[in-house]
């Protein structure tokens, strides 16, 4: 139950849409492509702004929030863990971004305005699931049965699930819309709605529908993740903070990582065994009748997500890329400039190597391979800040 007064709820949100007015107002007012050094910086500012409000919640709770269950300790336990459990399964929502931007090929220049106004949407639908789950059961107690059940069987899909494979231009929700709105074969810039000549509508265009995409996904991720902070805390106050405070780190967060992501092979494993963990501590503590102690959650959900990180960074990765691929014609140089720009720089460089070699046209043809197998799997990530990979890439073209 709720304790916590209208005023902090307030002022909260205040903050809240006062950091994005900031973030979109002054600091982002043009577009631009967020560099890694500058993703790292806005990550740090985010991580600390959840620390900080932690450390308030750990002295001023019993303020916020007379007559709560909780003592100042066992809130900011609870919060802590809920952030980390909702960083953690945000990591997962990364790789779907990824796969929407590379699909829609996004410009990397426009990707934060998408993330800016998705998070926005992703705020209100949190809202909505947190006091609706939170209401569901307070009223009817077996619904924590349902969640933990539903829980486990999502951890234990996402453990034995094949790669996923992803086609947003096939989502039902994607078509329904094009079906009512036209939608511009072509990005106008920031713009997500645009008139064309000779027609009196508004078109959308694709980067309304990464928009679109972007927030189907964050709902979708919402149905989990919201039962699993409930595990933890069922104070709505301390499950919508830690919900924002991941939320708004995000952004940053995907610009910091989504170079690295596929490094990260393991990590899939570990937050399946986060969901699985947490559905069977919602189900121990209402068939148990006592709470599973949140230290221990916060020191097993930490011990997993470390696990799968150092063995995700101590796997070795295949270099060798055995797939055949014809030497672009000039008629294809626009496309296959469109992948260059969306590849690997670790591959393309290790595949194109250094300016002038003497075996050019065979490099060619096998950073061809290997542009075309980093062009589907991870987008544009490496390529940002690294111009020298372009001029490579360019050298490669001249030679054909």
């Amino acid at each position: 139950m709720d304790n916590v007064g209208a005023t902090f709820w307030i002022l909260f949100n205040v903050l809240v849409l006062g950091l994005l007015a900031l973030d979109l107002g002054v600091f982002h007012r043009n577009a631009h492509e967020v560099k890694f050094k500058e993703a790292v910086g806005w990550s740090l500012f985010w991580i600390s702004l959840a620390v900080v409000f932690n450390i308030g919640l750990y002295y001023f709770w019993d303020d916020i929030s007379a007559g709560s269950a909780y003592n100042n300790k066992d809130a900011a336990l609870a919060f802590f863990t809920g952030y980390l459990i909702e960083k953690s399964l945000s990591i997962d929502n990364l790789f779907v971004i990824l796969l929407i931007f590379s699909y829609f090929a996004t410009p990397t220049v426009y990707q934060h305005r998408v993330l800016f106004w998705g998070i926005i949407g992703a705020l209100v639908f949190r809202a909505i699931f947190i006091f609706a789950g939170v209401a569901l059961i307070e009223k009817f107690t077996w619904m924590a049965v349902v969640f933990g059940g539903f829980l486990i069987l999502t951890g234990l899909k996402m453990a034995f699930q094949k790669d996923k494979k992803m086609e947003p231009g096939k989502n039902p929700v994607v078509a329904l819309f094009q079906r009512f709105v036209p939608v511009t074969k072509e990005y106008h810039g920031g713009k997500f709605f645009v008139r064309v000549p000779n027609d009196s509508r508004w078109w959308a265009t694709p980067l309304f529908i990464a928009l679109l995409m972007v927030e189907i996904t964050d709902i979708i991720f919402a149905v989990d993740s919201i039962p699993a902070i409930l595990s933890v805390t069922r104070e709505p106050f301390l499950v919508y903070t830690a919900n924002v405070f991941a939320i708004l780190g995000l952004r940053s967060l995907y610009f910091a990582l989504a170079g690295f992501l596929e490094r990260f092979h393991y990590l899939h494993y570990g937050l399946a065994a986060i969901l699985t963990f947490v559905g069977t501590k919602m189900l121990y503590t209402h068939f148990a009748g006592e709470k599973f102690p949140t230290e221990w959650s916060l020191g097993i959900i930490m011990g997993i997500l470390v696990i799968s990180v150092i063995a995700s960074l101590l796997r070795k990765e295949k270099t060798e890329v055995g797939i055949e691929v014809e030497i672009p014609h000039v008629d294809t140089f626009p496309l296959f400039r469109s992948i260059l720009k969306v590849s690997n720089a670790c591959l393309l460089e290790q595949a194109i190597g250094k300016k002038g070699s003497k075996n050019a046209q065979e490099e060619f043809h096998r950073g061809a391979d290997c542009l075309r197998v980093a062009a589907s799997r991870i987008g544009d990530a490496h390529c940002r800040g690294m111009p020298q990979v372009r001029r490579h890439g360019d050298d490669i073209l001249s030679l054909a």
